[in-house]
């Protein structure tokens, strides 16, 4: 027979309503309290029912993470990275993909939220960037928290985990000066993306802090996919100053950016070096694999999840890390400039 609440409360020696405590990870019990409860739930194994719990209750004991983005390594490094945190403080994750561009995202959303009973929202670009849709989310009573590439919040309007891409991008920039690099080509995901735009930022400062000439002709405007890797670096190449190295905005395009290079019988790092951004796995499924920085997105979505849940419950938000600067990973897919690749 399933054990009950009421039977690790008998069990325990304490009441139902401090098993509950126990259970949602609540702070105002003594730990010995909390050790004799979670024993007897091992030795019951006793299941809460989640889902019964936030209808029964007042509280919500669920978040939510939203999503518009194609790279399925990044969604699923976020989900598992979200769930750390919910199974550890009692908490359910319910997973929406939506599109940032969609005509009824709003309403999509609020309904979402109002039928779900969540209690917190978690974003990550676009829709962290774009602040009326965040305003409109906390006038439904619930908390937020945002991951965002910068280094300093935009504003107040609810906790931020920030990204320092700037600082990144001009690691890598600077690699490949110190490389020998001077024509670095540059591939960038999309403009409305704050990343992009920081990391063509850091991209630009090192060059000029180099005194390196910024070439608007070698920097492509695309999209974080393969796809895009591939056709900017096929521009690129096909230009009568072909640069030396690429930079590439994420992983997967400069996977894709490898690709049309071997198509055009460019060794790499030989004749072409190239780097990512991000440590995905696409980084590491390549040939040579990608020099690259490596971006925690595991660690940055737990971080991002208990900052929420320490919300929700009005705790105290300690030891939480807000701010990440990704670390150059330096492999063999860019090396010195030699003569071949001045050719």
């Amino acid at each position: 027979m399933k054990a009950t609440i009421n039977d690790v409360a008998k069990q325990a020696g304490v009441s139902i309503k401090t098993v509950s405590r126990v259970i949602n990870n609540e702070p105002s019990v003594r730990q010995p309290t909390r050790e004799k409860v979670m024993a007897a739930v091992n030795s019951l194994n006793y299941q809460p029912n989640l889902a019964a719990r936030n209808l029964a209750g007042t509280k919500s004991y669920s978040v939510a993470f939203i999503y518009d983005n194609p790279n399925a390594y990044y969604i699923i490094d976020m989900q598992n990275g979200i769930l750390s945190a919910c199974k550890k403080q009692g908490f359910e994750l319910l997973i929406h993909p939506c599109s940032a561009k969609s005509d009824n995202l709003l309403e999509e959303i609020t309904s979402m939220i109002k039928q779900s009973r969540i209690a917190g929202l978690i974003l990550t670009p676009p829709f962290s960037e774009m602040p009326d849709f965040v305003k409109h989310i906390l006038t439904l009573d619930i908390d937020v928290v945002r991951i965002m590439s910068g280094d300093i919040a935009p504003d107040n309007l609810a906790p931020c985990v920030m990204i320092n891409d700037h600082q990144a991008a001009k690691s890598i920039t600077q690699h490949l000066i110190d490389l020998g690099h001077h024509e670095i080509g540059f591939i960038a995901g999309q403009a409305e993306h704050k990343s992009t735009v920081e990391r063509l930022k850091g991209y630009k400062d090192a060059l000029t802090e180099n005194n390196i000439a910024i070439n608007e002709q070698l920097i492509i405007h695309g999209e974080y996919s393969f796809e895009s890797g591939v056709n900017g670096a096929q521009q690129l190449l096909a230009a009568s100053n072909k640069p030396t190295a690429i930079f590439s905005c994420n992983d997967e395009i400069a996977a894709g950016a490898l690709f049309a290079s071997r198509l055009l019988g460019i060794s790499i790092p030989e004749q072409l070096s190239i780097s990512g951004f991000e440590n995905s796995p696409f980084s590491r499924q390549t040939w040579p694999k990608l020099t690259t920085a490596d971006q925690p997105t595991p660690e940055i979505a737990e971080n991002a999840a208990s900052l929420l849940i320490a919300k929700c419950r009005k705790q105290p938000l300690n030891n939480i890390n807000s701010q990440y600067t990704p670390q150059l990973v330096v492999r063999d897919s860019t090396d010195k400039v030699t003569q071949l690749s001045k050719q």
